[in-house]
């Protein structure tokens, strides 16, 4: 009998052990909900900086084969720093992480959004201060350490009109002269690193500092702190003030200061 309850025992074990055991809570992905694509996508007019090359696709093959089945196949030519792309810490930061050295964690994980769209519309050079994100403190609760923060102006709207998106239409320095766009300001990028623990920022315009930036010193406080910039974000309208998960993977370059990026967001 001693024998046969022992075999039983260790037979119940056995099955207890292979149960099946709930996901915990921490970034996993919600049940409930949908994903929104918070990217745009690269075309030959896809907006990039006024001094960069624009995005092109050239063709290798599309068509059928000789052996009769259809084949396409393309290459691309693009700089880091367009359309909807990550700014590693060493694009502004010397000896800081490049694109690939970023921990996955840093790139995944809650997200707040702050809508700043009414102040950028009456004023285009609008640049984000503290007092915008101690407000949404107020009415959300304390940013959470850990957090992936967007900033919502509007500017996603104008994606397809060059002259409205960046304020100016020309090429060269020429260009980049008459930039204006809204932006982070340096005094809310100090606020952000030395008073709460964030992972990553981005918005939906061209850079993290405004149009008419001379010394990026959002850029320079931020990636001192090896804090990547997510730019030309889309879509942000369909978020909420807070989200449970953000997945923003860039295009892993070695060394890289930057990348195309693809960023989605669980919305309940």
């Amino acid at each position: 009998m001693k024998i046969q309850t022992i075999v039983m025992t260790i037979t119940m074990m056995a099955f207890s052990a292979c149960e099946t055991k709930q996901p915990s809570s921490g970034n996993a992905v919600p049940a409930a909900g949908s994903w929104v694509d918070l990217s745009h996508d690269f075309a030959s007019d896809t907006i990039y900086w006024p001094t960069a090359e624009p995005f092109k696709l050239e063709t290798v093959a599309a068509g059928k084969t000789e052996a009769g089945y259809y084949y396409s196949a393309y290459q691309f030519c693009a700089a880091e720093h367009g359309g909807t792309h990550i700014d590693a810490p060493v694009h502004f930061s010397e000896g800081n992480k490049p694109v690939d050295q970023l921990p996955v964690e840093q790139l995944i994980g809650p997200a707040i959004k702050i809508d700043v769209s009414a102040k950028a519309k009456a004023d285009r050079d609008y640049q984000v201060n503290a007092a915008d994100f101690q407000t949404w403190e107020e009415q959300n609760g304390r940013i959470p350490d850990g957090s992936i923060v967007l900033i919502q102006t509007g500017w996603s709207a104008y994606w397809n009109d060059r002259a409205k998106y960046l304020g100016t239409e020309k090429r060269g320095t020429e260009g980049v002269a008459e930039l204006h766009f809204p932006g982070l300001a340096p005094e809310a990028a100090r606020w952000l690193t030395e008073t709460r623990k964030i992972n990553a920022i981005g918005l939906d315009t061209a850079s993290i500092d405004y149009g008419q930036s001379k010394l990026f010193e959002s850029h320079r406080i931020l990636m001192a702190r090896d804090i990547p910039a997510f730019e030309n974000v889309a879509n942000l309208e369909r978020l909420s003030s807070k989200v449970k998960l953000v997945v923003a993977l860039p295009m892993k370059i070695r060394g890289g200061s930057g990348g195309p990026l693809r960023i989605v967001a669980r919305v309940e």
